[in-house]
């Protein structure tokens, strides 16, 4: 972050552009697709909208100045983030991964990365002697999302990061749960971060988008080249949309991360409720490293009620929080990962993850805290005897 300033106002910092013409506080929206050059021969820093554009310029610059990065790259969704990250590898590479990540990951480490000869192993990231086993000769990097989608699991990427250039590999990070406000993982000696800034980035529901961030110029270079190769790049529509969504980042998060620890204490103490998976909660397995390496548990988590039944009441009968695919956003989001997020990792491999069929994961939003608890009581409430498989 830019001298010493408090993360409040770094967040504000990065995410203004006074138009230095106008004063204007808003960056411009560059609705151009082309350049025009003054000169034959010396070209400036713009030429096609898809290898540069001033307003996506300014999103880039805005994450990799929060996540202490040197490069910033926007693409059009998470998940074109990912799969540049991971195009970074060719054929005969092999790389290591979370086994409990987000199902669309899942589907292209399983299904489209195999086809270009990369293969993977999936281990649990939070044992390390595991993933130490897990390297072999072609491996390349190591691949975390800490906390894990959907239960949240933590990997302590400090000593991760070690083993990794130990063995002459990278790290890299998903860093979507919790955003740089409360985890940076480069500073905990990761090679490069991601974001589905579709979620908490974002922040409204109104838009896709992925970033990556690194400090290493070599893959900064690779990540580019994949950017311009491939096409994926964030709209400048939605590059603006991204910068608004930033200047109250860190309002939200804290927000959402106050309610969310309310409600898993409130949870936690239900009869109903089988298990809550939160890092913030001293009870979780991971806890220690969560305070080790991040600021707070964040503002999503996942609880189970033991059945598909007892889910299906809870979910009749809530009134708040909007039952759909996606988190991050000013309203509370209540997910069914088994058919929604997870719904692409086969039945086997989501139950042997713990991916039940009771479990349900939540987003704090920016509602009174009160009343979400007290909807998730009433609803609670309804849940007949005998639907939580205890």
């Amino acid at each position: 972050m830019a001298k010493d300033y408090g993360q409040d106002t770094a967040v504000i910092k990065a995410s203004l552009g006074i138009d230095k013409e106008t004063g204007a506080l808003n960056t411009p929206i560059h609705l151009s697709s082309t350049f025009h050059q003054h000169d034959f021969d010396n070209y400036h820093t713009y030429d096609y909208a898809r290898s540069g554009n001033p307003t996506r310029e300014k999103v880039e610059q805005a994450i990799a100045e929060l996540e202490g990065g040197t490069n910033g790259f926007a693409f059009a969704s998470g998940m074109a983030a990912v799969s540049a990250a991971l195009f970074t590898l060719s054929k005969g590479d092999h790389f290591i991964i979370s086994k409990d990540v987000y199902g669309g990951t899942f589907r292209l480490v399983e299904q489209v990365l195999p086809r270009f000869g990369i293969t993977h192993t999936f281990v649990d990231t939070t044992n390390i002697d595991e993933v130490a086993k897990a390297f072999q000769a072609n491996t390349k990097l190591v691949y975390l999302e800490t906390p894990s989608n959907p239960l949240l699991h933590v990997t302590d990427i400090r000593t991760v990061s070690k083993l990794a250039k130990a063995n002459g590999c990278y790290t890299f990070v998903d860093n979507t749960f919790l955003t740089p406000l409360i985890q940076k993982p480069l500073e905990l000696g990761a090679d490069l971060v991601i974001h589905s800034a579709t979620k908490f980035l974002g922040g409204h529901s109104d838009i896709l988008a992925g970033l990556i961030v690194t400090n290493n110029p070599d893959l900064a270079e690779a990540i580019y080249f994949l950017q311009n190769s491939t096409g994926g790049v964030l709209g400048v529509q939605d590059s603006w949309l991204l910068l608004r969504g930033l200047k109250t980042l860190s309002v939200r998060m804290k927000a959402g991360t106050e309610t969310a620890e309310k409600i898993a204490l409130f949870l936690n103490a239900e009869p109903d409720v089988v298990a809550v998976h939160y890092p913030g909660l001293p009870s979780h397995a991971g806890y220690e490293i969560q305070v080790e390496q991040a600021t707070s548990g964040g503002a999503v988590l996942s609880f189970d009620l033991g059945s598909e039944e007892a889910v299906r009441e809870l979910v009749n009968h809530l009134e708040l929080p909007v039952f759909s695919v996606s988190l991050g956003a000013v309203e509370s989001i209540l997910s069914y990962p088994a058919k929604m997020s997870h719904a692409a990792v086969p039945e086997k491999e989501r139950l042997a993850q713990g991916i039940t069929p009771g479990l349900l994961r939540f987003s704090a939003g920016l509602e009174d805290a009160d009343d979400l608890i007290a909807d998730l009581k009433q609803a609670l409430s309804f849940i007949k005897k005998g639907s939580v498989a205890k």
